[in-house]
């Protein structure tokens, strides 16, 4: 059993106790320690290009749409029967819409829902060429649309 009373907590030191100056042993001079160069942040890396996000580009193709027209943001969602601040953080590429909401938004514009994905693809396309360092006119292939196999 243990030699403690009952209500005493038991401590472990975690650093041995200092020896009493009688029993000390003689000094060891210590080595002066290097002194570092300060850390230096290593080189900065070219910035990245991300990648567009769909809802980023639908809501390009809105705002550029909708002011390809002179329509103002209050036309567009009365017609669309949507509310102005949604239709706003919409083409801010804030919100993800839901493909309902989308398709009364392009019917707004005169486009259908099709024409609507189909502008922000072509806009997709065209990011990933510049992201590549490629241009539509140095292409060899002879399609230039998506193919879609079953």
């Amino acid at each position: 059993m243990s030699n403690q009373a009952p209500n005493e907590a038991r401590v472990i030191p975690l650093r041995p106790a200092a020896p009493t100056p009688a029993a000390a042993p003689a000094r060891v001079p210590q080595r002066p320690r290097p002194v570092l160069a300060p850390r230096q942040a290593p080189p900065a890396a070219p910035p990245a290009t991300k990648e567009p996000l769909w809802r980023d580009l639908v809501g390009d193709v809105l705002r550029r749409e909708r002011l390809a027209q002179e329509r103002t943001l209050k036309d567009v969602a009365d017609t669309a029967r949507i509310s102005m601040p949604y239709l706003s953080e919409l083409e801010r590429g804030r919100k993800e819409a839901s493909s309902e909401v989308l398709a009364a938004a392009a019917r707004a514009l005169g486009l259908g829902l099709g024409d609507l994905l189909s502008l922000a693809q072509d806009e997709l396309t065209r990011l990933a060429q510049v992201r590549l360092g490629r241009s539509r006119t140095t292409s060899t292939s002879q399609y230039d649309g998506m193919c879609l196999a079953a």
